[in-house]
């Protein structure tokens, strides 16, 4: 896959471990950006049409929550 992924979280947040969790068995490098360590990044998750987390992107493109079914479509679509 030629496209970074990026899943947007926060500590404490039990579905953004989930998502983290699902990338790593399946062997999928991911970028994680703390919305609460750096208020660019939620703007960035607004961006996308969404006010809160987990929010996993690829390109210009994301899904909401733990959603594996989702999380798949999306990474198909940009490969």
């Amino acid at each position: 896959m030629n496209k970074n992924v990026i899943v947007y979280s926060a500590k404490g947040c039990k579905d953004c471990e989930y998502v983290k969790e699902y990338l790593k068995q399946e062997e999928i490098p991911f970028e994680v950006r703390d919305i609460m360590a750096d208020p660019v990044y939620q703007q960035e998750v607004e961006k996308f049409g969404f006010m809160g987390i987990p929010v996993t992107a690829v390109g210009d493109k994301a899904v909401k929550g733990f959603n594996p079914m989702e999380i798949n479509k999306l990474l198909e679509s940009v490969k």
